[in-house]
């Protein structure tokens, strides 16, 4: 594919003037391909953000689709909303949104393919559907596309950030301020290929948080996302030195410990054992419907376990 840049483009980021000019294909699908090689400016390869000029010939060669090698499972979904364009439900814990290395099986991505057959392909043969995600033991409210268009629409949506997306948390410690804004670049850490962290030339990423209660060493605070980046509340929540209580890749179990008084552990470890995940909820999703131009807004009440903890905090 051949594009010649116009004056309305000048100046704008290559991986964006692209999702725009080709609507078939997501952003991430072309930041993607910018890396392998696969998009080049005036005959050579570019960084995603490279800033295109009027006349530029950008050459597009997207390797051909691969076949779906992925089975529909049938499962239990707990589907709040479905029309022929999309469909909004609840993840369970332990649910893992796709397949990804050797994993083809057990994902949600199976159940979706045997509950509505189609998904929309944008994000590639192994992410059918899938505009965002959760991590496998976060719970709560996810969008997933059932064809391109409002793949796209939807895909845009998040990019401009003005998706509505609340997520409910129990904390270690008291955060003060009560109410803020954590910034810190995201980037993969040096040293453990499976976490993130904060650190110099990683991926913008800002949070905005309020504390809505205080125990006597846990808070209950509410999260929203200025950016999405790969497990960004649980980074910046142990980034602040107030890990996601429960949480066993962010510093949120026994080892969080130590920092309160002796005679509150016992206690500590009393609620710890009430859960083997962090205590992360995705309990708000809002926006405008991607083909039919309706605003939506749904909420989620608290999993068993997370009722249970605050349930306890409360009573003491």
């Amino acid at each position: 594919m051949r594009l010649e840049i116009e004056a309305t483009n000048n100046l704008q980021r290559v991986d964006r003037v692209l999702a725009d000019l080709v609507p078939t294909l997501s952003r991430s699908r072309i930041q993607r391909l910018i890396q392998t090689g696969e998009v080049l400016v005036n005959g050579a390869s570019v960084r995603a953000n490279a800033r295109l000029h009027t006349g530029d010939v950008v050459l597009l060669e997207p390797p051909p689709p691969e076949p779906v090698s992925i089975d529909p499972e049938p499962m239990p979904l707990d589907i709040l909303f479905e029309d022929d364009h999309l469909l909004v439900l609840n993840k369970p814990q332990g649910l893992i949104v796709h397949p990804a290395g050797r994993m083809r099986t057990g994902t949600l991505v199976n159940g979706l393919l045997a509950h509505c057959k189609r998904l929309s392909g944008i994000n590639g043969v192994l992410r059918p559907g899938i505009v965002h995600r959760l991590d496998k033991d976060t719970t709560g409210l996810m969008v997933v596309t059932k064809d391109d268009a409002a793949h796209r629409g939807l895909a845009r949506q998040f990019e401009e950030r003005s998706v509505q997306r609340r997520y409910r948390a129990v904390l270690w410690g008291r955060p003060d301020p009560k109410e803020g804004r954590i910034e810190g670049d995201i980037a993969r850490h040096l040293k453990d290929r499976k976490r993130m962290t904060v650190r110099e030339g990683g991926r913008t990423a800002a949070t905005r948080y309020r504390v809505m209660a205080e125990y006597e060493f846990l808070s209950e605070v509410t999260f929203e996302l200025e950016t999405g980046r790969t497990h960004q509340i649980r980074v910046h929540a142990e980034h602040i030195g107030h890990p996601v209580f429960g949480d066993p890749g962010y510093g949120g179990r026994r080892r969080r410990m130590k920092g309160i008084s002796p005679m509150l552990r016992g206690d500590a470890l009393k609620l710890l054992k009430l859960t083997d995940r962090q205590m992360l909820h995705a309990e708000l999703l809002g926006f405008v419907h991607p083909v039919t131009g309706e605003r939506f807004r749904w909420e989620s009440g608290l999993p068993e376990d997370m009722k249970t903890v605050l349930g306890m905090l409360e009573g003491q």
